[in-house]
């Protein structure tokens, strides 16, 4: 979602990342429909810095077009050697989201932009995969550009903002180039409050025990935020066909739970009831068509009468 800057704080919404500069260029001459032209990328790189008002060393890193190809790569490796790649103490980082994605074709772009604006909100820069060495083809000592082979920390430097440079070349000769700078900094998140759940798994019932031992060891190390354990928990570990839930406040009783659980095997089972709340928005008595759902009402009518 794009809003004037000015616009944007007038609404009082959080500002993801602020486009500082752009350049659209056509070279008209190239030597055939989708051969790139070095100078014309040079050139709407430098346009694209003068509508920033910035000069070269003041970004940081670039989202590459990365076509992967022989004759496209050099060329574009050279126009950023020949402009951001001069007169900077530290390197311009280069990646290329194409190693992510593939070429996303007319949404290369603004992929490039996304992955631009996530990597300053994590103050992160994202390395660019399946790169075993640079292409030979380009005198890479000709200026200051360094790979992106690993994630680097992307901390802001004292006196400005991050920034990044995003290109885009299309068939026919047609370059972009955009300058993201930073924009508000990612609130810190509210304290979470009320019960929660911790999800473990395993493959049979001893090691289930085991997990729980293991995870209130670390919880009792570690006291982490019992909230950001859970969703942790409950959707980034693998579910086996064993499984325990156990609920508190906070960490230690969530821990006592774990405790109980890994010696014991103290645990709650028994039926399972299903509640079809749906989200207000579908079509009138959608659910009484599914199956089984009459036979759940007449058992629920006994304890809920005229509610």
């Amino acid at each position: 979602v794009l809003e004037r800057l000015s616009v944007a704080r007038a609404n009082g919404h959080r500002v993801f990342g602020v486009v500082r500069g752009s350049a659209v260029n056509q070279d008209g001459a190239s030597n055939g429909l989708t051969a790139p032209n070095g100078p014309s990328q040079e050139r709407v790189i430098l346009q694209a810095l003068a509508n920033a008002g910035l000069s070269p060393s003041e970004v940081d890193l670039v989202e590459g077009h990365g076509t992967g190809t022989r004759l496209g790569d050099p060329i574009e490796a050279q126009a950023l050697l020949a402009t951001y790649g001069q007169d900077r103490e530290e390197p311009l980082w280069l990646g290329s989201i194409k190693s992510n994605i593939g070429h996303a074709q007319a949404a290369a772009g603004v992929a490039g932009i996304i992955k631009m604006v996530q990597a300053l909100r994590h103050e992160t820069m994202p390395p660019t995969l399946h790169v075993d060495e640079p292409t030979p083809q380009v005198d890479w000592t000709a200026g200051n550009i360094s790979l992106l082979t690993e994630p680097r920390n992307w901390p802001r430097t004292a006196g400005r903002p991050r920034r990044a440079g995003v290109s885009s070349f299309g068939i026919s000769g047609t370059n972009a180039h955009v300058i993201i700078e930073e924009g508000d900094p990612t609130p810190a998140p509210a304290p979470s409050e009320g019960p929660t759940a911790w999800v473990v798994s395993a493959r049979s019932e001893r090691a289930l025990y085991a997990q729980a031992a293991r995870l209130a060891d670390w919880a009792e190390r570690t006291d982490p935020d019992p909230h950001d354990t859970a969703v942790a928990l409950a959707t980034q570990r693998s579910r086996f066909a064993h499984r325990a839930v156990v609920t508190g406040s906070d960490v230690a009783h969530l821990v006592a739970g774990l405790r109980d659980l890994s010696t014991t095997g103290a645990g709650v089972s028994g039926p399972v009831a299903v509640l079809f709340s749906g989200q207000g928005s579908q079509r009138a008595g959608m659910g009484a068509d599914l199956p089984g759902l009459d036979e759940v009402r007449q058992h629920l009518d006994i304890h809920l009468g005229d509610r």
